[in-house]
């Protein structure tokens, strides 16, 4: 795409966004920037990038028919898909007609399910990965854990941000992991899981990896910290040797370009775990990262802004990192539709921090609203005022 028009008008360029959550609400605001019209589908009403774009659409995602009449009547330039819980078949199909699907249907496709993501990385490209399993009864999922012993990892193979994932350090947990892998899928019936070996590694990163008309291009390692599969902190640059850097961007450009060949633009967000000088593949997004928040403070260039250069086949250049930074997120309890945040002030007063609030209608239970975001001397310091940040945020209801 190397001209761009003027929105509402003959000329416009459109792109259409599969899911409006936060990353997606970045998203929205690069395009944006760039003279790109924007069309925001969710399952809900007022999600994040709804509010910033020029219209959206309230849909079950999942519905192929419900999508493709979506896509039809909109005809988009760009499709977007920015959360898992699609109808990729439709996708596929939509491709195949002319439509052009970021970074590709088969790679959001592949992705959407584990098992096909992990069954490319281990046998198709030989990849280190931790030992593992799939099981789609309750029956296969026992003897799963009896091959595997403890502890072990159980994860629906179709889920987000941490849904349904457990590590299992007992016995006793190995019933209370089934039924809540089984509540965290996105499928109505029993849902097949994968049980993984516990990899004890030394630390786990986020390699962004931007595929781009020039080539291949990768951020600063992000390092991180998750809690049953969802993040709460992370940082960049982390630190690692020199070798075991090329050894992960190796392995992420072996992935992100056996998904999409040479006609995927894009960024995908690709999980490494780290043991020694040994790198293990754990999963891949091809679309930008959640741990990549970091990002909207730590480069000349986010994520979200990176995303759309490549996917509009703009040139990119170089990537300048800010030095040591940080993210943490805010993440209260309760439920309503009127979530009221304070302290504000407090949070930022210290220099080099940000907040983003990411203007959610509804809270039920534990749920991530905003990301407290700091540069620092040190990593370390960083890490703190982040997380200061996030302390200071009050939320009420």
């Amino acid at each position: 795409m190397s001209t761009i028009g003027t929105p509402f008008t003959a000329t416009a360029k459109r792109a259409l966004l599969c899911g409006s959550g936060e990353l997606g609400k970045e998203v929205v605001i690069e395009l944006q920037r760039l003279g790109i019209e924007v069309i925001a589908l969710d399952a809900y009403a007022n999600a994040p990038a709804m509010q910033v774009a020029d219209r959206s659409h309230v849909l079950n995602m999942l519905d192929p028919v419900a999508l493709r009449a979506v896509i039809e009547d909109e005809n988009p330039h760009l499709i977007i898909p920015e959360l898992e819980a699609i109808a990729t078949d439709t996708l596929v199909r939509l491709e195949s007609e002319g439509f052009r699907v970021v970074p590709t249907a088969r790679a959001t496709q592949l992705t959407m399910n584990r098992k096909g993501i992990r069954e490319l990385a281990a046998k198709e490209l030989g990849l280190k990965t931790s030992k593992y399993w799939f099981a789609d009864t309750h029956n296969s999922y026992l003897r799963a854990v009896q091959d595997v012993g403890i502890p072990f990892v159980v994860k629906p193979i179709m889920s987000s941000s941490g849904k349904g994932q457990s590590i299992v350090r007992d016995l006793a947990d190995v019933e209370t992991a089934w039924e809540y892998a089984q509540s965290g899928s996105r499928t109505k019936d029993v849902s097949e899981v994968i049980v993984e070996s516990f990899i004890d590694f030394d630390y786990e990163i986020t390699l962004l990896t931007i595929r781009h008309k020039d080539g291949v291009s990768f951020c600063d390692p992000i390092g991180h910290i998750q809690e049953s599969g969802d993040y709460q902190q992370s940082w960049q640059p982390h630190p690692m040797p020199e070798a075991t850097s090329k050894a992960a961007q190796h392995i992420a450009d072996q992935v992100t370009g056996a998904l999409c060949g040479d006609r995927g633009r894009g960024i995908f967000g690709v999980e490494l775990f780290i043991k020694g000088e040994n790198v293990f593949f754990n999963e891949v997004s091809p679309r930008p990262h959640d741990t990549g928040l970091v990002t909207l403070i730590s480069q000349d260039l986010s994520e979200f802004a990176l995303h759309v250069r490549a996917i509009l086949e703009l040139p990119i250049p170089n990537i300048t990192q800010h030095g040591p930074s940080a993210s943490a997120v805010i993440l209260p309890r309760g439920d309503s539709e009127q979530a009221v945040f304070s302290n504000i002030d407090r949070a930022l007063s210290a220099p080099d921090t940000q907040i983003r609030l990411f203007g959610k209608p509804v809270i039920k239970g534990k749920r991530r609203m905003g990301v407290g975001l700091a540069r620092g001397a040190t990593i370390e310091d960083a890490l703190e005022k982040a997380k200061n940040i996030a302390n200071s945020v009050t939320v009420t209801f």
